[in-house]
């Protein structure tokens, strides 16, 4: 298990990067920087590979509709090489109302883009003349394809720093998961609840690793998680609730909720009806206050030094390899020294299991 952090896209950008050699020397191995509909996360990537030496770097997510798969794979070798082999390509569809409503992009066959997105950036990585004839990607174009015939099958110039990026994906349906644990080294799950993870993906876990190359290793599963040594403000748990009635009561139509969805997995159908109904008709603070106690704590990392341990303990057995941390201590001091905390525990718990 290693320590990451999440870089919001909203705020607290340079404060973050300015305390970044503090972080990592109390434990942290790794920054993650988001894109929804904000500035870009490259920029901000690579500003960070320059200001660090050996924090990794995480895209969560690149959406991989907003770009083409070989400029997928170019940025991220971009990245690569200014980080010295840092670099870990975050991919995800993101949603209809980000790609359809912010960039006018048809939201199509995440699944089978997926796919496609990923073979083609191995490719590239490897310095291939990149050949590919998918459902959804067609490279180089021919006059068949409708092209003007003058394209030809090209390989990436430069050497990238390394021939095999490692790739995660966010994904919460289970033909994505099965997917993702067949092809990726490393998985996003939102809202992930170690006890419920056979009752919402088992069956889809079980299919991928299945097809899954030995060679891929064992799947890193990369949990963006809210947290704070001691007992949480009101502030906080709030801001959790909000968050969770925001996307299991707003993100996306009724019938197109991917996180209303899981909810349902998790054995909240009539939870996640209600918060829908509450959020829909402009109740949201009432759709707040319906999210399960349960669910809040799952998704949370808050709690005495005992609690964190237990906590951090059944993340580990659920699988988790990776901690995204948003920490919420009051002060910057805090916050650092309350990675050093759970970087201690994470040691701990690692060296128990093995």
């Amino acid at each position: 298990m290693r320590l990451g952090m999440m870089i919001d896209y909203s705020g607290g950008f340079a404060e973050t990067v300015e305390l970044l050699q503090d972080y990592e020397r109390n434990g942290l191995d790794l920054v993650a920087v988001a894109e929804a509909y904000s500035f870009d996360s490259v920029s901000q990537l690579g500003y960070i590979a320059a200001r660090t030496e050996k924090v990794q770097l995480l895209s969560a997510i690149f959406q991989q509709y907003t770009r083409t798969p070989s400029l997928t794979a170019m940025t991220a070798a971009g990245l690569d090489f200014v980080s010295n082999g840092r670099f870990n390509l975050g991919l995800g569809a993101s949603g209809p109302q980000v790609i359809e409503g912010f960039h006018g992009v048809k939201y199509d066959a995440p699944l089978g883009r997926t796919r496609e997105i990923i073979e083609i950036c191995r490719q590239v990585w490897r310095r291939e003349p990149v050949e590919f004839r998918g459902k959804h990607y067609t490279v180089p174009l021919t006059k068949d394809d409708g092209g003007s015939g003058l394209g030809k099958a090209l390989k990436l110039i430069n050497h990238p720093v390394r021939s095999d990026i490692p790739i995660s994906i966010a994904a919460l349906g289970p033909k994505n998961v099965e997917l993702v644990a067949e092809l990726a080294n490393g998985w996003q799950p939102l809202f992930f609840h170690p006890a419920k993870v056979q009752q919402a993906w088992g069956d889809a876990l079980e299919a991928g690793f299945a097809k899954r190359d030995a060679s891929l290793g064992e799947l890193d599963i990369q949990l963006q998680i809210s947290y704070q040594l001691g007992e949480p403000s009101p502030d906080a748990i709030a801001a959790v609730r909000n968050q969770l009635a925001l996307y299991i009561g707003g993100m996306g139509a009724r019938d197109k909720n991917f996180y209303n969805q899981l909810t349902v997995r998790y054995g909240y159908e009539a939870e996640a009806k209600e918060i829908q109904d509450l959020y829909l008709s402009g109740r949201k603070a009432e759709a707040a206050q319906a999210v399960p106690e349960d669910l809040v704590q799952a998704v949370t990392l808050f709690g005495d030094e005992d609690s964190i341990r237990s906590q951090v303990k059944e993340l580990y057995d659920g699988g988790v390899r990776t901690l995204l941390l948003n920490p919420l201590a009051a002060t910057s001091d805090e916050r650092v020294a309350q990675v050093g905390f759970l970087a201690g525990v994470v040691a701990d718990v690692k060296g128990a299991a093995r």
